[in-house]
């Protein structure tokens, strides 16, 4: 089976459990995915999402989807799979693969926030807020003067901020809207609204039921880290 899919994010909501609690997921559009090309050796998929017009794929690539008779795709991924031997050319892969209580990790493009300045970039604290100081939210010293006469790899600076591939590990789904091929993701997914996302089963956590409760354990506790207080009101209150 295929351990992954293309998907696009929608946006953010929030949905309630059996008790009451109010739990933030993010929403997924995972699916449907064609399938384009089967590998042996490595065991891979190849799938392509989101259709597109015959017009707006250039020549070389129009040809390929031409020869497999399927329709152009705009973004094509490799995904690992247990075995190919239930898929062919032209299929389609939908959300179903997912099911609740599963574990995935979801990578995508971080949102650019262009250039800026170290503050902003890496937290710094600034310089003195007087007047007189002239040094705000500049950078201050970076390197040594005469030796070694160079700046030392890995110093915080300002620059291009965002924009980068990131990967949240180990994200619950929580829910899942075949019909509408959705997938309800606890927490946060990297990127912006309509950003194209790679959904992939976690290989670090495993599938738990959304009934299963975290069993409450009784921790002991050392006498000899207890407190006076709580001492004095084990035995019934503090001597006088």
């Amino acid at each position: 089976m295929i351990r992954g899919l293309l998907g696009k994010k929608l946006g953010m909501a929030q949905i309630f459990d059996k008790d009451g609690n109010v739990i933030p997921v993010t929403l997924v559009e995972a699916g449907p995915c064609t399938v384009l090309e089967l590998k042996e050796s490595p065991i891979k998929i190849k799938i392509g999402f989101e259709k597109l017009k015959a017009s707006k794929v250039n020549k070389p690539r129009a040809g390929i989807f031409r020869k497999l008779n399927v329709d152009p795709m705009r973004t094509i991924k490799e995904f690992s799979s247990t075995e190919n031997s239930g898929y062919k050319i032209g299929q389609e892969i939908k959300v179903d693969i997912f099911k609740p209580g599963d574990y995935v990790d979801i990578t995508g493009t971080s949102i650019g926030k262009g250039f800026q300045g170290g503050m902003k970039r890496h937290g710094w604290s600034g310089g003195p807020a007087a007047h007189g100081s002239m040094h705000h939210r500049r950078v201050g010293s970076i390197s040594s003067s005469a030796c070694p006469s160079r700046t030392f790899r890995g110093r915080t600076m300002p620059g291009h901020m965002g924009n980068k591939t990131v990967t949240i590990q180990g994200l619950r789904v929580m829910g899942i809207e075949s019909d509408k091929n959705l997938i309800l993701v606890k927490g946060a997914v990297p990127g912006c609204r309509n950003g194209i996302v790679l959904v992939n089963i976690s290989q670090k956590k495993f599938h738990k039921s959304l009934d299963e409760k975290m069993a409450v354990v009784a921790h002991k506790v050392n006498p000899m880290k207890q407190s006076k207080a709580q001492v004095g009101a084990k035995k019934g209150g503090k001597k006088k």
